[in-house]
């Protein structure tokens, strides 16, 4: 990666693109170098951006917990497309 936080080189997409193993040709890597490059500029910006120098008023907003009986497990599964074994059965992740 470049060494300057504020310099985004061709190198740094295609490093970035081959992680993402996404396919990139010339322009496109040119394309996304500037667009990184203008990205990296909008963070900069909030280096600009005065401090607050205040606690956050904050409050739990959350509702205790509260137990409840559950469905039957014939009725949670009656509209599942595919059950297995009492399951629902998802399709398979490779």
């Amino acid at each position: 990666m470049s060494e300057s936080p504020d310099e985004v080189e061709p190198d740094d997409v295609r490093h970035v693109a081959d992680l993402a193993r996404v396919d990139l040709d010339d322009d496109e890597i040119d394309q996304f170098t500037r667009q990184f490059a203008d990205i990296l500029g909008y963070f900069e910006t909030l280096d600009d951006v005065p401090e607050v120098d205040r606690k956050a008023d904050l409050a739990n907003v959350m509702r205790p917990d509260e137990e409840h009986d559950s469905l039957e497990k014939d009725a949670a599964l009656r509209n599942a497309t595919e059950t297995e074994d009492g399951y629902f059965k998802g399709p398979n992740v490779s």
